[in-house]
């Protein structure tokens, strides 16, 4: 399973003037109508202060469907948001082709949408800052193929932009259905966070290790440092390395459903 993901175009996307003056009254920002003003266009984005949701369709050359992103509210750090798919393979695609990622990307991704000071990244592994999620969500009661996971990008420096190639990329599925498996091989596993995870290594280009819980969640509270460093611990990522991007969604392989996340934040530090 591959996990490349194309530059983002550098069109800006910005919030409806009425949304922004309830906002000031109200301290919460409603970019868009919700559902009812779905983005369905690949890699077509909503700003949700310092996060975007982005309809990242990076696979679609391999399937035959479509997929819709939409947000909900945000309210301070965090915001809700959705996401609808169907997908199906085609004669250049398999169950094991990830078809999409439609996903709220805080930071680098293939370069900074948002304005990289409001993010809080990069930050070093080495500096231990406390980088806590929280992330509750719903999904269909048939969803197909597909895993519900982080994304974390890290570079070997700290002005990493589009241009840069990560050197490493860190997955943690909270849930997967029919059968959907990680890139790599088995390397170990550990207790973080309240929960088993088993840990997968693999390269595709720069390494990519994946933490898949071994029981299904679909609410969790995790502190990314406690990640990053059961890798620098068994030697396999360097405390010099820079988190750059943190990134939560679903990767799809096949089938029809929705993502709904109810509440997700991340606060650094």
């Amino acid at each position: 399973m591959q996990h490349r993901r194309p530059r983002l175009s550098k069109t800006a996307k910005t919030l409806l003037a009425a949304s922004v003056a309830l906002a000031a009254a109200a301290g919460v920002t409603v970019a868009q109508a919700g559902e009812s003003s779905k983005k369905c266009t690949a890699f077509d984005t909503v700003t949700l202060g310092k996060y975007y949701v982005n309809n990242n369709l990076w696979g679609q050359d391999k399937g035959t469907g479509s997929q819709c992103v939409w947000d909900n509210s945000q309210s301070g750090s965090t915001i809700s948001w959705g996401t609808s798919y169907t997908w199906a393979n085609n004669s250049k695609g398999t169950d094991s082709d990830v078809k999409s990622y439609a996903s709220t990307v805080l930071g680098w991704h293939w370069g900074w949408k948002v304005d990289k000071a409001s993010t809080g990244l990069p930050i070093r592994v080495g500096d231990r800052k406390k980088v806590t999620t929280k992330w509750t969500f719903s999904l269909s009661s048939a969803p197909g193929t597909l895993d519900v996971a982080y994304d974390l990008w890290l570079h070997a420096k700290s002005t990493a932009d589009w241009q840069d190639q990560p050197t490493d990329e860190i997955m943690i599925w909270l849930n997967r259905q029919g059968g959907a498996g990680p890139l790599g091989t088995k390397y170990g596993s550990v207790s973080l966070d309240g929960a088993m995870w088993d840990i997968y290594q693999g390269n595709i280009g720069w390494n990519v290790y994946s933490f898949v819980r071994r029981a299904n969640t679909t609410d969790a509270t995790l502190n990314i440092d406690d990640f990053t460093q059961a890798l620098v611990r068994r030697k396999l990522l360097g405390n010099d390395k820079y988190l750059s991007g943190i990134e939560a969604g679903t990767e799809v392989f096949k089938g029809s459903g929705r993502l709904d996340t109810k509440a997700y934040s991340v606060d650094i530090g």
